[in-house]
């Protein structure tokens, strides 16, 4: 009996050895905080390393569940402006437009990728991101960017310089790799003086804020401020006290250089139904009658006992009502600026507006859609016009932000401010009455939609 034929192998022939391509990784951050600038004299050098070398890198979040997704619907291609029909001209002598833009750092989304699961992973990419941020700061064309989450600021830095911006990086303390950058056209604002606040130094976390003092055409100056607000929902005590201490350095800087008008950008990380939002928008509050993981609007109970606060009593440490109101024995936190938010006052012809006529929404992902981002301005200026977010209805149909259309779970928001005649108020002392006057605002159903209280947890900026 003659033994069997031996079977073809069915196995393709070893292919010859080929090289693994990896992505090159940035140097980690510093111990202490980052300063950067970008200028014509001083441009950013450009990390061609960072270039993505292979279809993903090994790190991928999701891999595996993106080939069974539904596809992403697509953003509308256009947003609209919306013009004040009372904003005055003839006392206007000057324009500026201001954006502010939490960005999404890189690091992360990579590290959140739970908030991300139905976005595409070539919507992820940091290339296809940038390059969609840069071109929506392109189309709007401010004259001044305010940027958060910013840890490719040399990549984001050598696009501005090429478009006449120059540029300050200030980055966060500890291991974290992210923080503000500030850009403005160079030929139409000069520089006159510039600060920074490390919140660690105050034992408030390792955010930062930026402020700094412009000139535009040489005629009208104002401050402007740029923060990223801790996003921790359960240290509304960090918040309000990082939020503080920006105002005093603003406000002392106004002074300064003679009451000149301050613009406050950023992600404050508080909604508009928030005590936050109120302190913001009343100068006070009282907090005693808040309980600080609910201060910003972003935390919600379990239980639904919150329903009942004004039924009880908090308790806060010294640490805290320090942390809040700058002292240990005062539990009413106050501020001296009149802030006005830019959105609210154009209100009349979008239907894209909640509470107090604020955006339905600036930011959305997995577990949050809502608005956490503001353009706070002093008297001396007058908003103009402000560029409309999109409805509710489109933003839901993503599921979820960046798209292929927008490169961050934020939206960009843009204000036009006019610079018009101060006139002082000689009135005497504002009414006692209105002073004390410590009523909630109106009652409104909540806007935003805040999907899970341990969302971000991790991220406690």
């Amino acid at each position: 009996m003659t033994s069997a034929a031996p079977r073809a192998s069915l196995s393709p022939p070893a292919s010859a050895a080929h090289r693994v391509r990896k992505r090159a990784r940035s140097p980690p951050a510093s111990g202490g905080a980052t300063v950067w600038r970008a200028s014509a004299e001083n441009a950013a050098p450009r990390d061609h390393g960072r270039r993505w070398q292979s279809a993903a890198p090994a790190r991928a979040p999701g891999r595996a569940w993106q080939r069974f997704r539904t596809p992403q619907a697509a953003l509308p291609s256009s947003r609209h402006w919306l013009s004040s029909e009372d904003a005055s001209t003839s006392s206007s002598r000057g324009v500026c437009t201001i954006m502010s833009y939490n960005i999404l750092a890189d690091n992360n989304a990579r590290n959140h990728p739970d908030l991300y699961w139905d976005v595409p992973w070539d919507a992820m990419r940091w290339d296809s991101r940038r390059r969609l941020i840069i071109r929506e700061i392109r189309h709007w064309d401010p004259d001044i960017v305010c940027l958060q989450e910013v840890d490719r600021f040399q990549d984001i830095a050598a696009e501005m310089k090429n478009r006449g911006y120059e540029g300050v990086f200030q980055g966060r303390t500890g291991e974290a790799r992210d923080g503000c950058a500030t850009f403005w056209k160079s030929k139409r604002l000069h520089l006159l003086e510039e600060d920074s606040i490390d919140f660690s130094e105050f034992n408030l976390r390792n955010n930062v804020a930026q402020v700094f003092v412009f000139e535009l055409n040489g005629t009208h100056k104002l401050v402007l401020g740029n923060i990223h607000v801790l996003f921790n929902p359960r240290r509304g005590d960090v918040k309000l006290g990082q939020i503080r201490m920006l105002i005093e350095k603003a406000n002392a800087l106004s002074e300064k250089w003679n009451e000149i008008p301050i613009v406050l950008a950023g992600d404050f990380n508080s909604t508009p139904d928030s005590a936050i939002y109120k302190f913001l928008s009343t100068t006070k509050l009282d907090i005693s009658l808040h309980d600080r993981r609910q201060l910003s609007g972003l935390d919600t109970s379990e239980f639904g006992l919150y329903e009942f606060s004004s039924f009880l009593k908090y308790h806060w440490s010294d640490e805290e009502v320090r942390n809040a109101t700058g002292y240990s024995n005062v539990m009413v936190a106050e501020h001296p600026l009149k802030l006005c938010s830019s959105y609210a006052m154009l209100k009349e012809n979008s239907n894209n507006r909640g509470l107090h006529g604020e955006p339905l929404a600036t930011s959305y992902h997995k577990k949050f859609l809502g608005t956490v981002d503001y353009l706070w301005y002093t008297p001396g200026l007058e908003c103009s016009r402000v560029l409309d977010t999109f409805p509710l209805g489109v933003l839901r149909r993503t599921r979820g932000l960046p798209t292929r259309e927008m490169g961050s779970d934020h939206l960009p928001i843009v204000a036009e401010f006019a610079f018009t005649e101060l006139v002082k108020d000689d009135s005497g002392k504002e009414d006692e009455s209105e002073k004390e006057d410590g009523s909630e605002p109106e009652v409104a159903t909540n806007q935003h939609i805040y999907f899970s209280s341990d969302s971000r947890s991790s991220w406690s900026e």
